[in-house]
């Protein structure tokens, strides 16, 4: 792509070299005919942070489905850590070490900060059956613990302060990052993003986007970041993935994206130029970066 669809950044990317850790082999996902996800491969080194791009409706949030189980593949394999993990529930897939967020937020109507964290938290470490009918010490330890663990989270997230707050009453983008401290109380390895820049402004996109990469640093987390914003993708990513109607149509640095005629058919259309502006719902001109 042209110079103006986004400016090319390294500042602060990640590099990995790890082995891959989660793969994807012929992975295929098709609602009554409509064939939502075809053909997925992927092979997600530990430690990378990948993006994954697409125009509305490329089969990115069915491929968030698939991988963490809220929809069974009608094709092909998912592996993590050498286990099959295609078709295995939810809650499975988060014990084994795979977490996410939502593109539209769910957190725990009428529970606190610190509950909805403390909820997930459970997960690791809670305490057993008759522990916790007998109020054994051993519940109380697990318990305290557990309480402690979630405000480590809370406070990686800058939202220790306010773990007493109903957490529906947050503004929305600590919603979101609440979100994202309850994703990591499961203690995964692997950190799912879906649009977590949702709705953000500018400098809160940017807020977001170095929060992501202290968080992969500090929990050694691998992370795929599905996201409109390039803003945060380019800056973040040092792979990115392109899905068009269920396809990958290109995968590459953010360099080779920018510069991939099939990517800008794909936002701009085949007749357009790389050349041309967007108007925006607003009415201004809306550059290349904006478009994706």
């Amino acid at each position: 792509m042209s110079s103006g669809l986004i400016a090319e950044t390294t500042e602060g990317r990640p590099a990995s070299t790890g082995e891959p850790i989660l793969r994807a082999a012929g992975v295929g996902r098709a609602f009554r005919g409509l064939q939502a996800l075809a053909d997925y491969d992927l092979d997600l080194r530990q430690g990378e942070i990948l993006g994954v791009i697409g125009p509305n409706g490329a089969g990115k949030s069915t491929l968030f489905n698939v991988i963490t189980g809220f929809l069974r593949p009608t094709s092909g394999r998912i592996v993590f850590h050498g286990r099959e993990i295609a078709g295995l529930p939810p809650d499975k897939i988060t014990a084994l070490g795979i977490a996410r967020t939502f593109q539209n937020i769910r957190l725990f109507a009428g529970m606190s900060v610190l509950d909805n964290v403390r909820t997930a938290q459970g997960m690791r470490g809670g305490a057993g059956f008759w522990e916790t009918i007998f109020s054994a010490p051993s519940f109380l330890r697990k318990e305290r613990a557990i309480e402690e663990r979630a405000l480590e989270h809370l406070a990686a997230l800058g939202l220790a302060d306010l773990h007493g707050v109903p957490a529906t009453s947050l503004p929305y983008g600590l919603q979101r990052k609440l979100e994202i401290a309850r994703a990591l109380a499961t203690e995964p390895s692997v950190l799912l993003l879906d649009e977590p820049a949702a709705g953000m402004n500018a400098q809160e996109t940017a807020d977001l986007t170095q929060l992501i990469r202290d968080l992969h640093a500090r929990f050694g987390l691998t992370v795929v970041v599905v996201e409109h914003d390039m803003s945060l993708i380019m800056r973040l990513c040092e792979r990115i993935q392109v899905l068009n109607y269920g396809r990958v149509i290109a995968s590459g640095t953010p360099a080779e994206i920018r510069a991939d005629p099939k990517v800008i058919e794909a936002y701009l259309g085949a007749d357009e130029t790389p050349d041309m502006a967007l108007p925006t719902v607003d009415g201004r001109q809306q550059t290349h970066e904006e478009s994706m």
